[in-house]
């Protein structure tokens, strides 16, 4: 077991932690797998869609990632259930769509972001019809902070193994974000930082395939 931390970052903000490793010169199968990302903010100028798309020129070429939009979905509401409104349709059909998930969220409070939980509601609603079950998931995340939205993944995480979502365990990663850490493009401009997510995705796009392996979606 070991731990990665960029340069200039703390070691408690930025960490990759392996409990599992792949065999020396062991190699993943070559298949596309559509990964959908949820940001757990509004903000127009928001860190984490930053980091999503420094995650997305990061990732393996078989990982092709697409951001789930969540800002027109209505405060859920049990009310709904009946007569899912078209917005809520459309956006659990984009879950289905992708083969995997990936969280990238912020910490308000030392919490989930109200937008974030809002979207994992309508998505495992109506009951039965939960878009994340068996399907693998990772929870990234960055913040001004030195924990680097601990708290709120942990809870995240809570949440997800509820909903039945396989989640990597083997590898987490607490971002604390410095300004010009990432470009408006998404290029991240610390190397050890660039290495760090390199290897994050690299992991999350392991695991994906032993989910998957084990528990196609189509069984």
């Amino acid at each position: 077991m070991g731990r990665l931390s960029p340069s200039g970052a703390s070691l408690f903000s930025v960490f990759l932690w392996w409990s599992r490793e792949r065999s020396p010169g062991q190699t993943l199968e070559k298949i596309s797998y559509k990964v959908g990302y949820l940001v757990g903010s509004l903000s127009s100028t928001s860190i984490n869609r930053l980091l999503a798309k420094a995650l997305a020129r990061l990732a393996p070429p078989e990982l092709q990632l697409v951001e789930i939009p969540i800002k027109d979905l209505p405060l859920y509401s049990q009310d709904y259930d009946a007569d899912y409104p078209p917005v809520a349709r459309v956006f659990k059909q984009a879950i289905a769509d992708c083969d995997a998930m990936l969280f990238v969220t912020p910490e308000y409070n030392r919490s989930i972001p109200g937008c974030l939980k809002n979207a994992i509601d309508w998505a495992s609603r109506p009951w039965g019809q939960n878009s994340f079950a068996r399907k693998p998931s990772g929870v990234i995340g960055t913040s001004s902070g030195v924990i680097g939205t601990a708290v709120a993944q942990s809870q995240l995480r809570g949440v997800l193994c509820f909903c039945n979502s396989p989640l990597t365990n083997n590898v987490e990663a607490y971002i604390q974000f410095k300004p010009g850490l990432i470009t408006a493009d998404g290029e991240v401009t610390d190397a050890s930082t660039q290495e760090f997510l390199r290897n994050y995705m690299t992991e999350l796009h392991a695991f994906i395939v032993r989910v998957l392996t084990v528990l196609p979606r189509t069984a």
